[in-house]
């Protein structure tokens, strides 16, 4: 390889001669040592995650199919505290830019594109080497991709990186999982790029084998979708019930973010409540069309829940609002249909005092919020049973609580629940939550009551005190259910005085008993 002082270096430059030395691996561009790691995909994350990287000290190589993001990122390199960062404009000269044994992250859009960015990459990789996928990839894919590098004999992570653009850019919590050997390589720079929680660490740890990374991430984004479902529920409740205005929505929200609520959601939604429109009068929020979007993660994580048998009814109702919030058009035309038969969007006869019904959507959306992130620990459980993964939900609990969006005060307090008993059954049973949801269950059930009575859909806190309610029956009403299976497919059941499988012909007594 070509060395040279940076006078001939320019001087070449100026000749257009950089680039082809560079692309034939005679010369490396901007004269960089060997990098420490490498970084595939410069949008909005990967360009974060790269600053991140290299502003903790490690010099970074930086890699797009599209060369202007590379440019794009070099200069913010620049302008962000003369950063070591180091562009590539083709895939063989940043590969070989590298120190031995590389590790590449790369930050594309799930599916196709990122098994078309590993076969550019695999082609100048060498053994030993290891690619790390930081995107919201579903995990068979991952999985099947690590026995693909494995033939190759290259290393391959499936990372969860949660906390969006401000995250990737300070401090991210991050959700390696597969290759332990290829985490080793890189854990001294995720220990420094990962958020830094006081009395807790870096929120980052090794997951387990396979795809548990972006397992863990994927029921990460589903505790989200319950999370943000809500928060929107309260708001509706309050603005559309109690008449708060937006002045009273941030006041509340801002004090809500001081006690048990304080997390990055309710935040940031306090924030928002606070910010007027740039472009009209009045407030940005109320100008916002009501219609969600998603890119999938929730509704995987809802599929999974149902392939595994275990009951994740907030998560399934926020991921139901989101369908249903896309059906404006349909909407609107109801509204219609059901204004003229004397029914408005909100039955306005409900008076209520403001400063009980704030606190009892409070203490409702903390009840509520129990229930969900114990649907999403039971479900990372029961995967983790599935595939032997042997997941700490303490451990996961610990790298949420700083960096990802559901940071949040209340992860600590899962931490310690499972720490008191890592067997634990359902965090509903464990003794600090049970007495905080006793506490709150009247306030809960007002507020259900409440937003029925006066037409407003709460689907998720109604999901969750449903599920509370159930969990919390010693017997239930699926004796009915089984008898009907029985009835009509000869299911059979199990009684409860003795033991066996049992078929009764019900039709046939049920006909003697109507002769």
């Amino acid at each position: 390889m070509i060395s040279m002082s940076f006078p001939l270096f320019h001087f070449l430059t100026l000749l257009g001669l950089v680039d082809a030395l560079v692309k034939h691996g005679h010369l490396r561009r901007n004269m960089a040592p060997p990098t420490r790691i490498g970084l595939a995909g410069l949008a909005v994350m990967g360009q974060n995650l790269a600053l991140n990287i290299a502003e903790k000290g490690f010099p970074i190589s930086v890699y797009n199919r599209t060369t202007s993001k590379v440019d794009e990122t070099v200069e913010r390199a620049k302008k962000e505290g003369d950063l070591p960062v180091y562009g590539f404009h083709d895939p063989e000269s940043f590969v070989q830019s590298i120190q031995k044994p590389r590790v590449v992250i790369m930050l594309v859009k799930a599916g196709a594109p990122v098994d078309q960015t590993i076969k550019t990459l695999s082609a100048y990789l060498e053994k030993g080497d290891c690619i790390i996928d930081g995107g919201n990839e579903w995990y068979e894919n991952t999985e099947r991709r690590q026995k693909e590098m494995l033939a190759l004999g290259l290393l391959y992570l499936g990372m969860g990186v949660s906390g969006g653009e401000e995250g990737a850019r300070n401090g991210p919590s991050l959700m390696p999982g597969g290759s332990f050997e290829a985490y080793k390589y890189i854990e001294d720079i995720l220990l420094k790029v990962a958020a830094q929680v006081p009395d807790s660490g870096p929120c980052v740890t090794y997951i387990g084998k396979g795809g548990s990374g972006n397992f863990v991430k994927m029921v990460h984004n589903g505790i989200e979708y319950g999370d943000m479902q809500l928060i929107a529920e309260a708001y509706d409740v309050l603005k559309s019930v109690g008449k708060l205005s937006n002045e009273e929505l941030h006041s509340v929200f801002s004090e809500w973010n001081k006690g048990e609520l304080l997390s990055f959601l309710i935040e940031i939604t306090a924030d928002i409540f606070g910010i007027k429109d740039d472009k009209a009068d009045g407030y940005l929020v109320d100008k916002v069309l009501d219609k969600t979007g998603m890119k999938g993660t929730g509704k995987w994580t809802v599929q999974q829940a149902a392939d595994l048998s275990v009951a994740a009814p907030t998560i399934a109702a926020s991921l139901d609002s989101r369908f249903l919030s896309g059906l404006k058009e349909e909407r609107v035309e109801a509204a219609k249909v059901f204004k003229s038969g004397g029914f408005g969007d909100v039955l306005t006869d409900q008076v209520v005092d403001k400063a009980k019904l704030i606190d009892d959507v409070r203490q409702a959306l903390y009840a509520s919020k129990i229930c969900s992130y114990a649907q999403g620990m039971n479900l990372i459980r029961a995967k983790s049973i599935e595939k032997g993964w042997d997941l700490k939900l303490g451990e996961l609990a610990r790298i949420w609580k700083g960096g990802c969006i559901i940071r949040a005060i209340f992860l600590d307090r899962i931490k310690k629940a499972y720490d008191r008993n890592s067997d634990l059954a359902n965090l509903l049973v464990d003794p600090e939550f049970a007495k905080e949801i006793i506490d709150r269950q009247s306030a809960w059930r007002r507020v259900v009551c409440l937003a029925i009575n006066s037409g407003i859909s709460t689907p998720g806190m109604s999901a969750s005190l449903a599920y509370f309610d159930t969990y919390r029956r010693e017997r239930v009403p699926a004796n009915l259910v089984q008898a009907q299976r029985d009835y009509f497919g000869a299911h059979t059941y199990e009684r409860v005085d003795m033991d066996g499988s049992f078929h009764t012909e019900w039709f046939k007594i049920a006909k003697k008993l109507k002769d």
